[in-house]
C-alpha cells in the first residue's frame, strides 16, 4: 500500500515543501529511504524504526520503500522522521490514509517515540499557510513560535502516539496559540546616564539610532567607545511587524532556545575580531545565517575594527550596500536578509594614544598609516559617520550623570515615526540610511545656504560622490530630529563633521 505525506525542510530562512511517499509491499523485509545522503538515511531509518516499536505499534515483515522528492533538494533528515513514521503507519493500516491529507508534518523522533523540537518552526508554518494546508503538526516545544503565523492551525505533539491519536480522531489536540510572553520581555538595557562626558559621541549615537546609520568611533582606550556601544540597544525603537518576522525566523535557525513568540527587541551582535568572512556572511554545507544576518534589523558591533581580518572586512561591503547576503552552494543559491546598522570602534594608532594629551604616542607615521589602512578606504566610505572620542578628563569623570536613555529613545522614536510616514507603511526598512538615489533627489532637497556649504566641503575635503550621499542621508536625519521639513545649513554642518576619515585624507 502507498501513503503520501507532506513535510518540509529549511531553505535559507524559508522552507521548501517535500512530499514523503511510503510504499509497503510484499517482499523480503527491508527499509529503504531515497532522497537523502547515506548517513542521513541510516540515522533516520533507525530513529523511525525504534520510535514505532517503543510506541506500541508493530510493522509486518514487508519491504518498505520511502521516497523524498524532489531528489535534487538538499534536506535535513531530522525534519522527516514524524512524516515517515506516520506515512508508514498509514500504509500498514494503523492510521486512515485520508487523515494525512491537508496536513504538514515535521519533527525529529527519539528512540522512545517522543518528538524533539525543531529549528525554523515559523518558516514551516508560513509554508503551510502559503500551500493552503489545513494544519501543521510540530513538536510541542516549537509550537508557540509556529503559531505566530496566520492562516494555519498549529498542532503541538509530544510523541508519535499523540500524533496518531489526533489524526485518527480518537484524541484531538487543540491548536497552539502564540505565547504572549516575548523572547526578550525581561531585558533590561544599560543606561546612557551611566556615562559621564562624551557629549559629542552621545549626540552621534542618537543621530545614528534615529536614522539607522553606520557609525565608526575613533579614540584611545578607555574613552568610552565600548560603553557607548553597549547602551545603543536601549535607545533603539521596537521592531516593526515585517522586521520581527524576519528576525524571529533567523534566530529560530541558530538560537539555542527557540523564540517564545515574535522577537521585539532589535538584535545586538558583537563577534570577535577572529571571525572569518564565512562567519560574518554565513556558510556551511547547508548554509546558515552569519553575523550580518543575525544582526538584521539591529546592530552589528565590531570592536577594535583594524584587528579584524581584511577579507572579513571586505566581505562587509556588499551587505552594507545591498542589505542582503547571497550564499552559493553547488547549484543552489541561498539569500539571507542583512539590513543592519554597523557600529564600529577603533584606536587612532596601534598603541592607541595618538592625540592623547596624557600619554605619549610612540608610533611612527608609517606605522599609523598601515594600521589605519586595515580598515580600507572603500569600507570607510560605506560608513555614514566617523566620530572622534577623545580621552576623558578628570573634571568630566566627576561631572553629573548624563541624560537617561529613555529621553534619547523618545526623540529617536519620534524621528523614526517621521521617516515611517515619509516612506509609507509598505516600506520594509523605513530609515534615512536605506534611501536610494531617487529618494535622495526627492527627499533631501537642500536650502541654498546648505547647498553652498556642501559644495565648499566637497572641494576642500575632496569628498567622493558616495561620501556626499552619506552626508545627505545624515542631514535628513538631523533635520528630522530637529522637527524640520527643510534641510538647513546647520543640518548639513553636523554630518560634515562626521566625515573624520575623509578629512584625514
Amino acid at each position: 500500500m502507498l501513503a503520501r505525506v507532506q513535510s518540509a525542510t529549511p531553505w535559507g530562512i524559508e522552507a521548501r515543501l517535500v512530499e514523503v511517499e511510503v510504499d509497503v509491499s510484499v517482499g523480503l523485509p527491508r527499509f529503504r529511504i531515497t532522497g537523502l545522503s547515506e548517513t542521513a538515511v541510516r540515522e533516520s531509518r533507525e530513529r523511525v524504526r525504534r520510535a514505532i516499536g517503543t510506541s506500541g505499534y508493530e510493522l509486518p515483515p514487508r519491504a518498505v520503500t520511502c521516497r523524498l522528492p524532489p531528489v535534487d533538494l538538499p534536506k535535513q533528515s531530522c525534519y522527516f522522521d514524524l512524516a515517515i513514521a506516520l506515512g508508514l503507519l498509514a500504509a500498514v493500516g494503523e492510521l486512515p490514509a485520508e487523515a494525512l491529507n491537508g496536513t504538514l508534518l515535521c519533527g525529529e523522533l527519539a528512540f522512545d517515540g517522543s518528538v524533539r523540537p525543531l529549528r525554523g518552526a515559523l518558516a514551516l508554518a508560513e509554508l503551510a499557510a502559503g500551500e493552503a494546508l489545513r494544519e501543521l503538526i510540530v513538536p510541542a516545544r516549537s509550537a508557540a513560535e509556529a503559531a505566530v503565523a496566520e492562516g494555519v492551525k498549529v498542532i503541538p505533539v509530544c510523541s508519535l502516539t499523540e500524533a496518531v491519536e489526533h489524526l485518527a480522531g480518537r484524541a484531538p489536540i487543540a491548536a497552539a496559540r502564540a505565547s504572549d510572553e516575548l523572547a526578550e520581555a525581561g531585558t533590561k538595557h544599560l543606561d546612557l546616564s551611566d556615562i559621564r562626558g562624551c557629549e559629542a559621541a552621545k549626540r552621534a549615537l542618537e543621530v545614528a539610532a534615529a536614522g539607522g546609520h553606520h557609525l565608526l568611533m575613533v579614540g584611545p582606550p578607555g574613552s568610552g567607545k565600548t560603553m557607548l556601544a553597549r547602551r545603543l540597544p536601549g535607545i533603539l525603537p521596537p521592531l516593526g511587524q515585517a522586521e520581527s518576522v524576519a528576525v524571529t525566523k533567523i534566530q529560530s535557525l541558530v538560537a539555542e532556545e527557540p523564540p517564545l513568540g515574535l522577537v521585539q527587541q532589535r538584535p545586538f551582535r558583537c563577534p570577535h575580531s577572529s571571525v572569518s568572512s564565512a562567519g560574518l556572511l554565513g556558510g556551511g554545507s547547508i548554509p546558515r545565517p552569519g553575523e550580518v544576518s543575525l544582526a538584521h534589523g539591529g546592530v552589528l558591533f565590531l570592536d577594535e575594527l583594524p584587528e579584524f581580518r581584511r577579507d572579513a572586512l571586505e566581505a562587509l561591503r556588499l551587505p552594507l550596500e545591498d542589505g542582503e547576503v547571497t550564499v552559493v552552494r553547488r547549484s543552489s543559491r541561498f539569500k539571507f536578509p542583512a539590513r543592519f546598522a554597523l557600529f564600529a570602534a577603533m584606536a587612532p594608532c596601534p598603541c592607541g594614544h595618538l592625540g592623547d594629551p596624557r600619554r605619549e604616542c610612540r608610533c611612527t607615521e608609517r606605522l599609523v598609516e598601515r594600521y589605519r589602512s586595515r580598515v580600507g578606504r572603500l569600507l570607510a566610505e560605506h560608513i555614514d559617520m566617523h566620530v572622534e572620542v577623545p580621552a576623558l578628563s578628570l573634571q568630566e569623570l566627576k561631572g553629573p550623570p548624563g541624560e537617561p536613555s529613555a529621553e534619547v529613545a523618545r526623540r529617536v522614536l519620534e524621528a523614526r515615526e517621521i521617516q515611517q510616514r515619509r516612506f509609507g507603511a509598505d516600506c520594509s526598512a523605513p530609515t534615512n540610511a536605506s534611501m536610494g538615489s531617487e529618494d535622495l533627489d526627492r527627499l533631501c532637497v537642500l536650502e541654498p545656504d546648505a547647498r553652498r556649504l556642501l559644495d565648499v566641503a566637497f572641494e576642500r575635503l575632496k569628498l567622493s560622490a558616495r561620501a556626499v550621499s552619506r552626508i545627505l542621508r545624515v542631514s535628513r536625519t538631523v533635520a528630522d530630529l530637529d522637527g524640520s521639513d527643510g534641510i538647513r545649513a546647520s543640518h548639513v554642518a553636523e554630518p560634515i563633521q562626521y566625515r573624520r576619515l575623509d578629512r584625514r585624507a
